[in-house]
């Protein structure tokens, strides 16, 4: 039922662009062979996490319609959010969606919309020259974070690869510096699976870190990861291949040790029953092929806009993202977005308007 309803939505938001159905008596506009998707440059700021996708994406966007372009400065969630309130950009991205106070500060719930454009999961990343495929869990991952697992031949470390000889060498433990969605799913995971860390550390896209060096966005503790023998971070799994890194296996609540995958991505976000701002984490799922740190990624717009052209780029743009744009997620490393997060995004570009009109009359209502 879901997938009809996006099929139907994503061809009543086609239909619009291209100026209607069309009955060829004059009661209606015939259909164009190219939809009016608007025109304008459009610039968006926020995480690092989807970078990657959404760059492949918007340059392949550019040369279907040559009139809009857009450019996307991946400068971390905390920044996003903070030039998008300020107006400074057209669209925000996060890994996580707005709080109530960052809500407040952009206008409140009735002035943006907020959906999620990909799926993604962040690995442990770590730089142990053959040992590759290492076999990590919740509680152990807490633990080297937290500095009280240093070295990688730890009791602890061993029980869950009894038949590796692994090396007496220490842990270099990498973090984000910066407010970050990538760290808000890790901290929220280790939340879920570490007592000691919800109620020593907590989760959020900044958290006051017990050990480790930081780095600046997924590339900075990518480099940092691959810049000792030893290093382990947490970055999206794009980052993991493009540095050459090595990925632990994490261990999750069905009992497997699973690889960071778009297919553990997917699995872990179909999961999620009833998807809204308020209830999207997919850390720590159900299922055998669940992989245990999994994200949504969102994207925050404002509802008014001033500019009819520009707008219009910019709903069918998002539209075309979370529809027809799925299709480049999976090679780049990353999920394709689940039927009902589509569905839940086709239903919030509806509520976009610009000179007080949806820029989607055929969705407006309801």
């Amino acid at each position: 039922m879901l997938a009809r309803v996006s099929g139907v939505l994503a061809a009543l938001f086609w239909l619009a662009a291209c100026g209607g159905t069309g009955s060829g008596d004059g009661s209606s506009p015939a259909p164009t062979s190219t939809p009016d998707v608007g025109s304008g440059a459009l610039h968006g700021a926020g995480a690092t996490f989807p970078a990657p996708f959404y760059q492949k994406a918007f340059d392949t966007y550019r040369h279907l319609y040559p009139r809009v372009t857009v450019a996307y400065d991946a400068v971390g969630s905390g920044t996003g959010i903070q030039r998008f309130t300020q107006q400074t950009v057209d669209f925000g991205a996060s890994d996580v969606p707005l709080k109530p106070d960052e809500l407040a500060a952009a206008g409140g719930d009735q002035s943006l919309v907020q959906f999620p454009a990909t799926v993604g999961v962040v690995a442990v990343a770590y730089n142990l020259p053959g040992f590759d495929n290492l076999k990590l869990d919740g509680p152990a991952v807490a633990d080297v974070f937290m500095g009280k697992v240093k070295r990688w031949d730890d009791p602890e470390i061993k029980r869950l690869n009894p038949d590796v000889n692994l090396p007496a060498r220490a842990f270099a433990v990498a973090h984000r510096s910066d407010g970050s969605g990538t760290t808000f799913a890790f901290t929220d995971y280790l939340s879920k699976v570490s007592d000691e860390w919800k109620t020593k550390v907590g989760s959020g896209k900044t958290v006051t870190w017990p050990a480790g060096t930081g780095a600046s966005g997924n590339p900075g503790v990518a480099q940092l990861v691959q810049a000792t023998q030893g290093g382990i971070g947490y970055v999206e799994l794009a980052y993991v291949v493009q540095s050459g890194l090595q990925a632990a296996l994490l261990r999750n609540r069905a009992g497997n040790f699973v690889q960071p995958t778009p297919a553990g991505g997917t699995a872990a976000a179909a999961a999620l029953i009833g998807i809204s701002p308020t209830n999207f984490s997919i850390t720590d799922g159900d299922g055998t092929a669940v992989y245990p740190i999994a994200t949504l990624s969102w994207v925050m717009l404002r509802r008014a806009q001033t500019d009819v052209t520009k707008a219009r780029a910019l709903v069918y743009m998002w539209h075309w993202m979370i529809t027809a744009g799925q299709r480049f997620a999976t090679d780049l490393l990353y999920a394709p977005l689940p039927t009902d997060a589509q569905n839940f995004g086709l239903v919030q570009l509806t509520k976009i308007t610009a000179g007080d009109k949806p820029i989607i009359p055929y969705l407006a209502a309801g």
